[in-house]
Parts: C-alpha cells; sequence; structure tokens
C-alpha cells in the first residue's frame, strides 16, 4: 500500500538524517524507540523494536508493557487507532514515556496526560468545515452516521455544537458496530431512507466507510437528491479507492487538512517517485496520505528532540524481546529519566514540515485550514478552502474581501450523486410514495375560512380562504410536495376534538401538519412547529350597543365627566376667594356684613360664565387674575355648550359595559367559539370556567348577545380578529368591539416538529404576503356589505375629562397664586410696625389672630374712589400724605384712646376701637399703620 510504502520510506530518510549526524560528533546517542504498527501486510522490516498489535487494544496494550519493561524505550511510536492509544497513553503516564501518535485522532485523547503527543490534526478540527459546507447550501437537518469506537463517538459532541451554531438540526444519529454486517448496514440504511432528511455526515474508518457507501449505492441513496459528506479520516484515503467503490461514492463531499505548497514537498514526492517508480508509477501531490505526512514530520521532530536532549547509554535489552510477561509484575517498570526531557524538547519543536508548520500546542498539532473537496471520477477535485478566521473560500488569496464567507456562491461546481448539477434541498418526502397527511378541523359553524363538507372526496369537500391559501404556498415552493388533505372527524362526520387535539395529534405522528384557522400559542408550540403566520392576531371583545337617552333628567351633566365637575366647583370658590381677597380693602363692592362677603365669594365667579358681573375691579393684581380666570371660563363653557348641544341633537352609541372588570365583578357570562383557545384565554383574564359559554355559529352568538346576560345568553363574546371582523361586518348596527385588543399571534400552518418544511413555507408565506395574493384571495372570499358601517363610522359618545382642561387650570391656578402672595407680602410690608407690635403684645393668640384681621377687614384709603366722600365730623384730609387722616380736635394730653377718635367716622372708629381693646399704652402703632396720624 502507497501509505505504508510513504511510512517506511519516511523512517529511512529520519533515521538516515539521524545516522548522517555521527561524523560531525565524537559520541553518538542511541535512543530506543518503539514501534506498533499493523504487520498483516507489511513486507517491509526495519531494525526497529517493531511490535505487531494485529488490530487489537490488548495485543498493543501488551506490546506496549513488553517495550517498556524489557526494552526500556524512552517513547512509543504508533498506536494507529484511538483505541489503542486510549489505553498506552496510562501506561506512558505511568513510565513518563511520550506516547507519540499521528493517527489517533479522537479529540478526548490529549486531555488526560501530557505524556500522549497527538502529532496529527484531531478530529474536532474539522466540524467547523464541515458545518460551513451545511450552512452555505441552507440544510436545515442532518444525519451523522458513526461507529461505534473511540475514534467514532469522539467527535459527535462537537458536531452538534457546531451544527447548533448554524442552525442545523441533527435529525437521526446512526451508530455503525465496527464489525457491523451486511445485514446491519442495510437495515440502518433502508431505516434512513424512510426519514426527510437527504444530507448525510459520515465519520467512519476506510473499510467500514467503502463497505457502507457500497450498500447505499445498491438500494439507491447515491442517487439524485442526495448529499453526501465524509470526514477527513475517510477523504484522506479517497485515491486507495477501487473502481467499485469510487464509482459508489461519485458525488461525495469531504474535508480534509489543507497540504500547503512547498518546495520540500516537491523534492519528497520527487525522491519517493524515484524509490518507487516500479511499485507506484504516477503518484503524485494529490495522492499523498496526511497519515504519511504527519508520519514524516512526528519522526523528524522526534529525532530533533533526540539530538536536543543529548547523550544516553544504551539499554542492555535484546531488541526482538517475546512478549512473555510475568501476570505477577506485570506493571513493576521503573520510569525513564529521558521522557520528561524528550517530551519537553518535542513540544518545543517548530519546523516547517512536509504537511505544513509543525507546532504542537497544548500536547496536539496546531490547527489549520481543510480542503473540500469532491469525488468525481476515479480520483477528486478541491471545490473550496476552509479557512478558521474567514469561513469558505476558493482561493487561499486573504486580500480578496468576501462579504459573506458562508455563501455557496465561494464553493466551485460540484458533481453530486446520481450525476447531478443541481444542488439537493437537505430533505423531500421519503421514497415510500406516502403523501404527507395534513389534518384540517371539522366544525359545523365559522366555516368562512375552513368548510368541510360530506361530498364523498377527500380534497373536493374540504374549502375556504385559509385552504387556498395553504394550497398557494405549498404552490409557491421551489420543489413539489405531495401531500393530502384529512378532515380531523369522527366517522359519523363529527369533529373528532379541538384544536389541542388536533395539534397533539400531530406531535403523535398520525398527522405530518395541521391546517386552517390555527392560532399560535406558546402552549401548542411546545408539540408542533409553527411557520410565519399568514393573518393577524389578537383577541377582540364583542358586545350590544346601547343609545343615550337624550331624555334623561341628568344629561345635563353628561358632558363633563365627575372629576372635571369637581375640579371647576374648586376653582369657582377659588376663584371668588381670591377675588375678595385683592378687593375687599379697596372696594366697597366687597365689603359690609359677612353674610354679603360670603355671597359675593360664590356670586362673583359664577356670574363672570354669563359675563354679568357689575363689580369694578380697582387692584391690578385683581384684574390680572380675572383676565385669566374670563378666558377659563371661555373654554369651558364653550366646550360644555358645543358637548350639550351634540348629545341633544345627535343620538349617540355606546357599549353595554366598558370594562373587563366589570364583567368579572358582576359574574355575567361570556362567549367564545367551541373548541377555541380563548376558553383558557378568558380563565387567564379571571373568568369563571362556569361563567363562559361555547358556540358553534355565529347565529347562536347573535342571539346570545341579543339576550344579554340575565336573560340566558351572554354579555360579551371574544375572539380572534378575523371573525370579530367577519361577525361585525354581518351585524354592524347591534354591536360593537369594547376595550383593548388582546394581543396574540395570527393563524399558521403546523408541522412536526423539526420538519424541514417549517422554513420553506415560512418563506413562500412571506412572498405571498409581500406581492399580494393573500389579500386578493381575501377579497375574493370575504365581502364586506359595502351598505354597513361599522361600529368605527358612527359616532361615540365622548365625554371631557379633567385631563383635557389641566392646562387652563394650572394656569388660572399659578395667577391665582403669585397675585395672592404679591398682596399678602405687600400688605404684610407695609403694615410691619403694626403686625410687630401686635406680635410683641401680651395678649392671647387668638385675641391677636382678631386683631389682625379686624385690622385687615378695614378699608385702605389709598385706594378710595372718587366717588367716595369722608364724613365731615372732625376728619380731613392731610395734604401731605393721602393715606392719613387727622382728627381735628385731638387733645394732646388725653389719657384714654377712646376720646381720640370719639367724633371721627366709623372707619377710624372701628380701628381705634381695636387698639382700645388691646389696652395699648399709646397710638404709635396706629399713626404707623397709616389709619390714624395726628395733626401736624
Amino acid at each position: 500500500m502507497k501509505l505504508l510504502l510513504l511510512f517506511f520510506v519516511s523512517l529511512w530518510m529520519c533515521f538516515s538524517f539521524s545516522n548522517s549526524q555521527r561524523s560531525f560528533q565524537k559520541r553518538t546517542s542511541n535512543f530506543q524507540v518503539g514501534v506498533i504498527l499493523d504487520l498483516n501486510n507489511y513486507s517491509t522490516r526495519l531494525s526497529l523494536h517493531v511490535r505487531d498489535s494485529q488490530g487489537q487494544v490488548i495485543e498493543a496494550a501488551a506490546a506496549g508493557l513488553d517495550l517498556l519493561k524489557n526494552v526500556k524505550v524512552d517513547a512509543i511510536l504508533g498506536p494507529e487507532t484511538s483505541a489503542q492509544a486510549n489505553f498506552l497513553m496510562d501506561l506512558g503516564d505511568r513510565a513518563q514515556v511520550p506516547i507519540i501518535s499521528f493517527s489517533a485522532t479522537s479529540p478526548s485523547l490529549h486531555t488526560r496526560t501530557p505524556y500522549f503527543v497527538q502529532a496529527t490534526q484531531g478530529d474536532d478540527t474539522q466540524v467547523g468545515a464541515i458545518a460551513a459546507i451545511v450552512k452555505a447550501f441552507r440544510w436545515s437537518q442532518v444525519v451523522i452516521i458513526y461507529e461505534d469506537s473511540e475514534y467514532g463517538s469522539g467527535i459527535v459532541p462537537y458536531l452538534s455544537n457546531a451544527f447548533q451554531d448554524v442552525n442545523a438540526h441533527i435529525s437521526y444519529r446512526s451508530v455503525f458496530p465496527v464489525s457491523a454486517s451486511d445485514d446491519f448496514v442495510l437495515k440502518e440504511l433502508y431505516k434512513m431512507m424512510t426519514l426527510q432528511t437527504r444530507v448525510f455526515v459520515v465519520h467512519m474508518s476506510y473499510t467500514l466507510g467503502v463497505r457502507l457507501f457500497l450498500k447505499a449505492k445498491e438500494i439507491g441513496m447515491m442517487e439524485k437528491g442526495y448529499a453526501w459528506i465524509i470526514t477527513s479520516g475517510l477523504t484522506d484515503l479517497v485515491y486507495l479507492l477501487d473502481s467499485d467503490a469510487a464509482e459508489a461514492m461519485q458525488g461525495v463531499l469531504g474535508v480534509k487538512p489543507l497540504i500547503p505548497k512547498s518546495k520540500q514537498l516537491n523534492s519528497f514526492v520527487n525522491r519517493l517517485k524515484k524509490k518507487s517508480l516500479e511499485k507506484s508509477p504516477g503518484i503524485g501531490r494529490a495522492d499523498l496520505s496526511m497519515l504519511g505526512l504527519w508520519a514524516y514530520d512526528t519522526l523528524w521532530a522526534l529525532a530533533m528532540a533526540a539530538e536536543r536532549v543529548g547523550l544516553k547509554e544504551t539499554p542492555k535489552a535484546l531488541e526482538n524481546s517475546s512478549v512473555n510477561l510475568n501476570v505477577s509484575d506485570l506493571f513493576n517498570f521503573k520510569t525513564s529519566e529521558v521522557g520528561p526531557q524528550l517530551l519537553k524538547a518535542m513540544s518545543e519543536a517548530k519546523f516547517e514540515g512536509l504537511s505544513g508548520k509543525f507546532h504542537l500546542v497544548d500536547g496536539k498539532m496546531e490547527s489549520s485550514s481543510y480542503q473540500i473537496i469532491n469525488v468525481v471520477g476515479n480520483g477528486q477535485k478541491e471545490v473550496g478552502l476552509w479557512i478558521p478566521s474567514h469561513g469558505i473560500r476558493r482561493e487561499m488569496n486573504m486580500n480578496t474581501t468576501i462579504h459573506d464567507t458562508s455563501s455557496r456562491e465561494n464553493i466551485r461546481s460540484i458533481i453530486w450523486p446520481g450525476d447531478s448539477t443541481v444542488v439537493p434541498k437537505g430533505w423531500e418526502v421519503p421514497m415510500s410514495g406516502k403523501k404527507l397527511k395534513i389534518g384540517v378541523p371539522v366544525k359545523a359553524g365559522f366555516t368562512d375560512f375552513v368548510r368541510v363538507t360530506r361530498d364523498g372526496q377527500a380534497n373536493g369537500r374540504i374549502s375556504g380562504f385559509y385552504i387556498d391559501v395553504f394550497k398557494s404556498v405549498m404552490e409557491a415552493l421551489p420543489y413539489a410536495v405531495p401531500y393530502e388533505l384529512v378532515p380531523f372527524e369522527n366517522p359519523d362526520g363529527s369533529s373528532a376534538g379541538t384544536y389541542n387535539d388536533l395539534i397533539y395529534q400531530v406531535f403523535l405522528r398520525n398527522y405530518d401538519g395541521a391546517i386552517g384557522d390555527i392560532t399560535i400559542t406558546a402552549n401548542r408550540s411546545k408539540y408542533v412547529d409553527f411557520t410565519l403566520p399568514f393573518a393577524e392576531g389578537g383577541v377582540l371583545s364583542i358586545m350590544l350597543i346601547t343609545y343615550e337617552d337624550v331624555n334623561d333628567i341628568w344629561a345635563f351633566l353628561k358632558p363633563l365627566k365627575k372629576e372635571l365637575w369637581l375640579t371647576s366647583i374648586a376653582f369657582f370658590f377659588l376663584t371668588g376667594l381670591t377675588v375678595w381677597i385683592l378687593e375687599h380693602r379697596v372696594s366697597s363692592a366687597f365689603r359690609g356684613p359677612p353674610s354679603q362677603h360670603v355671597g359675593m365669594i360664590f356670586y362673583f365667579p359664577f356670574s363672570t360664565l354669563v359675563f354679568a358681573h357689575q363689580e369694578k375691579i380697582l387692584n391690578n393684581l385683581a384684574r390680572l387674575f380675572v383676565v385669566v380666570w374670563m378666558f377659563v371660563i371661555l373654554i369651558l363653557s364653550s366646550t360644555y355648550t358645543a358637548s350639550l348641544s351634540s348629545r341633544l341633537t345627535v343620538q349617540r352609541i355606546q357599549p353595554s359595559i366598558t370594562d373587563v372588570n366589570e364583567l368579572i365583578k358582576n359574574r355575567d357570562f361570556v362567549g367564545c367559539q367551541e373548541g377555541s383557545f380563548i376558553v383558557d384565554f378568558l380563565k387567564k383574564q379571571g373568568f369563571e370556567g362556569s361563567r363562559i359559554r361555547t358556540f358553534t355559529s355565529p347565529d347562536d352568538c347573535d342571539e346570545a348577545l341579543s339576550r344579554g346576560s340575565k336573560n340566558g345568553g351572554i354579555s360579551a363574546f371574544y375572539d380572534v380578529i378575523p371573525y370579530s371582523k367577519l361577525f361585525l361586518s354581518k351585524h354592524c348596527d347591534k354591536y360593537m368591539t369594547v376595550g383593548p385588543t388582546h394581543r396574540t399571534d395570527g393563524f399558521a400552518f403546523a408541522f412536526r416538529k423539526g420538519s424541514p418544511l417549517v422554513a420553506d413555507v415560512s418563506r413562500a408565506v412571506i412572498e405571498l404576503t409581500e406581492n399580494g395574493k393573500i389579500l386578493e384571495m381575501e377579497q375574493n372570499w370575504l365581502r364586506n356589505e359595502p351598505t354597513c358601517a361599522g361600529p368605527e363610522d358612527s359616532m361615540n359618545s365622548i365625554t371631557i375629562s379633567l385631563q383635557s382642561f389641566k392646562g387652563l387650570f394650572a394656569i388660572t391656578g399659578g395667577v391665582t397664586a403669585v397675585c395672592l402672595l404679591i398682596f399678602i407680602g405687600s400688605y404684610l410690608y407695609k403694615y410691619r410696625e403694626f403686625h410687630r407690635r401686635i406680635s410683641n403684645s401680651r395678649i392671647t393668640i387668638w385675641s391677636k389672630v382678631v386683631a389682625i384681621c379686624r385690622h385687615f377687614d378695614q378699608r385702605s384709603l389709598s385706594f378710595r374712589q372718587p366717588q367716595d366722600k369722608l364724613p365731615e365730623a372732625g376728619i380731613m384730609q392731610n395734604s401731605s400724605s393721602e393715606n392719613s387722616v387727622q382728627p381735628t380736635d385731638f387733645p394732646r394730653n388725653h389719657s384714654n384712646s377712646s376720646e381720640i377718635v370719639s367724633s371721627a367716622p366709623e372707619e377710624v372708629r372701628d380701628a381705634s376701637a381695636t387698639i382700645h381693646c388691646l389696652n395699648l399704652e399709646d397710638i404709635s402703632a396706629a399713626q404707623h399703620s397709616g389709619v390714624i396720624h395726628p395733626s401736624a
């Protein structure tokens, strides 16, 4: 075999390199290296410590014990299989002897002990390339076929993660025993033929893999529509295929590590041709096995490590020791002194070998790029490259910008199985000839969208808007999918269950899918996969329309809401109080007995409603406030008048109940379609199950809504938006939607979990939605009454709320506060001396409050109107101060303050009485207050 020939040539060249160094050194180091290979077909022997594992793990283990115990080797090279390496690595760890393998590729090996050197690409490095191929061709499902061994199962977890990253689902895992019989192979292949998935990833040894493809070719699984991908273990040995195997594997894709071009590799191939011209004529670079190249580079690295470590005495042992071990001291061997040094030296080795850059990272070869090859004719052709950090490319040129590295455009043309150039879609209906069985719900009523009639034909008696949508979607697929529509019914033609029951039957694989007016819900999505919705979702509440009674004796209160009425009344009172405070001291219209004060406070703001107030405003602050208030009154009264007029002249509709909480509180009955998910929806809203009634036809709903909950009917009917619109289009003068739209997903088609149809059907739904085909079908099926105006077109009652006037009330409230603060601040500052003396006096707090109130109640003479004249009883204006009055006959020596103003006017006497009641020692406070001034 070319592989064995290349391997032994590599050994010879490597040891020639070692022997050539002797002429340059005085002393030569001899390192004992063991080799374990399957020698059944070997025709060449080298002077090495060779042991034959005979393809068995036990034989390999016995050989390893012999080499470690008797030969005392410092390194063991060549456990060919992962299973052999899995056992020998433990022995090497105990003896501290490196176990070096160039063909054991299981990803789990290198993590167990540092004394195992995986001088090869692990199987986990190729899963990215395989997943990239699956993504490039948009295959959503794959089948993994692998052998039941350490080599076969080690890659599976990595493949699973890689496919998950590209949104590909593993629909089936087929495990083959290493010694599988032909009957077993056929049985598994026939089982896979019944699957919808047509993409297969094969990870097997060479012998078992060839047998698999020969049987697959025999039963027709290498025909058009199938896609096969093989891992690097098989791809690396494609050049060894005979004519029958090559014919069986036509169109297969494979991945294998990329062999970079180099002068060293070309020189090696030329030398190899000369040495094996007779046995292997025509050998070339494409025929080189990666295992052989790794073997060459591994031996080169081992030789370099040996030279680096230095001298070592030759052990006293026979090179051809027989494997005759005593069980009592089976594992009684010494640890190697040179092994750790040799391991370290080899781990640090870095050079450009035949297979590329040789560099060990954590005991295994550094990952590299992969070739994507296509088996064609008697050989293979490269159709692309996969680079870990750049994805799929046609060439190794890193300067070329590729926007989408996962596109199939980056792969050259491929010949697929069956000599086809058409890319397999990745799945198809099984070859058994069965059509897809699609379940359709059966209902007695609400048949505008899905209708099942008994005319003796399966497809002919199923019709409706959503049935036409499904048929159009299936026709829009880029491939033909045979299917049959099957009513979900009992033998007597009645419905076989609810929509949830139909979904569960799909889950049980009694149906391949279900179509119709099926709403996407979280619970249903646990059992099936839904496509994108083709109809809008949402639940509406439909209630009976009632009309306002224009003859209601309290109709005049309805234009404004309760909170607006209360706020308006409060501001009316605040307005009257504010104007009284600002005008009381300066205007005679706001003076008088307390009853007149209260009357003016309530009268003035209400008189402004019709602008009938006659009181003259003197204070500028009061004038500013009244102007703002008049603007508020103008807006409020105009709005009220318009709303009331509209209510009295136009009959307005209103729902019987406006809130779902009111329905729950009153324990009213509500309704929905029979078998619908809305029953569960209403229970989640808070309705009792006993208060929910289901109906089978729109006429029953109409009758129940008309009767009402108190008369054996329902107060509200809940349904999805499409049915609600259809129902209202026929009864728009009787019913209306009330409340918000409860958000739900729309109607969609349901298929089995993992069905590859879901993605393609969803894309077809989007296409038909965008091009208007679904809307056109809806218009053909659902023709609304053109003369029937729905509730949206009718005039609805509008009750004005406080929200509409918050701005106006905020303005008038702000102006009120500013005016009052300015007025009070001015008053306190102007009469600050008076208030200081009142606060410092030794009277009760209540007396102080009374004194201040009496002082505030006095009329301010500084704002006296022109028509107001002072009485002439001993009082005259002071020419120097318009704010003061003088008593004409003021006795300067009077001790009784009551005599000071005995002849003063009433206003002055009141002020003086206040001072007199306080028993003040003098009248200086009154003089400073501006109410009384002594004559000059």
